[in-house]
């Protein structure tokens, strides 16, 4: 299994967009992280976010610290993702990635999912520059020595996957994006791991309180309907740098 570097917006993304994922390759004893980019990391998200990595056996959180969109709790004293400069941004996922070396990074699609959040899109523009930038001596040398990702891989939604999951989202108000079915090129069934992913969300415990966020509307359905809704992930599959990076596939 290759090695993954989960790239998010904020805690709860990584446990909804990849948990199956994380927990498929780590149980294989592939090495896995994943990179926040919101939320301090002394905030009560970020001891969720803890547990919740715990769970998919994928180390520490790695928390960039940056200010939510829509929440001004998140960091107080730091700018906003979507304000902060883009190199800056860039720079510092550049250092991530050749602290970690994945060979595959796995983050937001440029949609930014299904509700479209703009911390999202910004992650999925960030990660792709750096994923680039970090193969590249001559970029970023404060940051490390240069590595390149095989492959980025953006957790999306087709429109044919969305199935319960638009109703529910358009009951409380959010948008329901997805993309065509073309642009889904990987398709992975997560059911053997989904104790540990349902388990990773459930421990964003601030997030199942919630009556509008995902973590609490997938915890008020029937088990059967849940498990449905989470037992699939898919992935738009982009190479980075050269033709090698066909070598690794995310289900290999």
């Amino acid at each position: 299994m290759p090695s993954l570097l989960g790239v998010f917006g904020h805690p709860d993304d990584e446990s909804l967009l990849a948990g199956g994922v994380l927990a498929q390759h780590a149980a294989a004893h592939a090495r896995t992280a994943v990179v926040t980019m919101t939320w301090a990391p002394d905030s009560p998200r970020a001891f969720e976010l803890n547990d919740a990595l715990r769970a998919l056996g994928a180390g520490p959180p790695r928390m960039l610290g940056y200010g939510d969109a829509r929440n001004p709790q998140a960091a107080p004293g730091r700018p906003r993702l979507i304000d902060a400069p883009l190199d800056e941004v860039v720079a510092a996922l550049v250092q991530q990635i050749r602290s970690f070396r994945p060979d595959i990074v796995v983050t937001h699609d440029a949609l930014g999912q299904l509700t479209g959040h703009p911390d999202h899109r910004r992650t999925h523009q960030a990660a792709l520059l750096a994923a680039q930038d970090a193969g590249l001596a001559h970029l970023h040398p404060e940051a490390g020595e240069p590595w390149q990702p095989r492959a980025v891989y953006c957790a999306t939604h087709p429109e044919s996957g969305v199935g319960e999951l638009g109703p529910l989202l358009e009951a409380v108000g959010k948008n329901v994006l997805a993309v065509p079915d073309a642009y889904a090129t990987t398709a992975v069934d997560v059911t053997p791991w989904l104790e540990q992913k349902w388990a990773a969300i459930l421990a964003h415990r601030g997030e199942v309180a919630r009556e509008r966020a995902l973590p609490g509307i997938l915890a008020r359905l029937p088990e059967e309907t849940r498990r449905k809704i989470i037992a699939t992930e898919f992935f738009t599959r982009l190479t980075t740098g050269h033709l090698r990076s066909a070598r690794h596939r995310l289900t290999a």
